[in-house]
């Protein structure tokens, strides 16, 4: 005798729950898109206006008739510096900070408040950053106004974030790697050294992505900090990595771009797009390699 051939057809509870989330995946699908489209309308947008001005020698030039023509590259030069500047001194404090509150910290009174006060310093306005900068690297710490002082600024400002996300990212390692290297005689620290850093350092590379992307766009911090509208150079300088000495102030392009935009008369169209679009490639270029090594390490993972 033939088994019933109904014997795996689905109930009417399980078709209604097949059904469900069908149609719960395309809601999700559709707030992705939703989420999406600004954002490629926005880019297709600024490629669309700044094309007939970019050019290689636009990013490689220096500028010229007052930022009215010429290139940008002492503000890409300027913003490179002060991105990296910012996260050589932001992650490895970060990083510490969010292995200490999530590794060896107890819970009390003083963790407490120490969690309180990265979520709190993640909400204060960027403008209350400059002044804090202005008053703390360039006046009492002697720095004056420069890159130093403008990328500690910048490093205060993106501390939260890369201490948030490096907390998420290690209490993401399942309790029971820590708890067979602990039975095994392994340290607090060996574990973390070897086990738990390995398999969230991609989580905390999702912290330093958004710092540099703050970094990068941030105007009012570096303005009252750092960077200058225009500076002098020799012609020989165009093309140039060493345009700067930390102790001197830098031109930037979120700043440059306010500037041009705001205060400087006949600067043509595709300068303004094709320097908007200059700042959000360079965005996107950092974006895009730590993405990359993200998901390679996330490749990696064997749980």
């Amino acid at each position: 005798m033939s088994a019933p051939s109904t014997l795996f057809t689905a109930t009417d509870v399980t078709r209604r729950k097949l059904r469900t989330q069908g149609v719960a995946k395309w809601v999700f699908r559709l707030m992705a898109a939703l989420i999406l489209t600004p954002l490629v309308v926005i880019i297709v947008y600024l490629f669309v206006r700044a094309w007939p001005g970019l050019s290689w020698s636009f990013i490689t030039d220096l500028p010229e008739n007052g930022m009215r023509a010429g290139g940008i590259w002492p503000a890409l030069v300027g913003t490179i510096y002060l991105v990296v500047f910012s996260l050589l001194v932001a992650a490895p404090i970060g990083i510490m900070a969010g292995i200490y509150l999530n590794e060896f910290a107890r819970d009390n009174w003083f963790t407490r408040a120490v969690n309180l006060a990265v979520v709190n310093l993640a909400g204060v306005p960027s403008i209350v950053h400059a002044l804090f900068g202005w008053g703390a690297f360039v006046l009492f710490a002697g720095l004056g106004k420069s890159i130093l002082a403008a990328s500690l600024t910048l490093a205060i400002m993106t501390l939260p974030v890369i201490i948030v996300a490096t907390k998420e990212a290690l209490a993401s390692v399942p309790k029971a790697f820590r708890v067979a290297c602990w039975n095994l005689g392994a340290s607090r620290w060996q574990v973390i050294r070897t086990i738990v850093m390995p398999n969230s350092v991609s989580g905390i590379l999702t912290g330093l992505i958004l710092e540099v992307c703050r970094a990068a766009g941030e105007t009012a911090p570096i303005m009252f900090t750092g960077a200058v509208f225009a500076k002098a150079f020799a012609d020989s300088e165009a093309g140039n990595l060493f345009l700067y000495k930390p102790t001197e102030q830098c031109m930037a392009l979120s700043y440059h771009l306010h500037t041009i935009a705001t205060q400087v008369p006949g600067v043509p169209e595709t300068t303004l797009y094709g320097t908007a679009v200059v700042l959000v490639g360079f965005v996107l270029i950092f974006n895009s390699v730590a993405i990359a090594l993200r998901v390679r390490l996330r490749a990696k993972k064997k749980w």
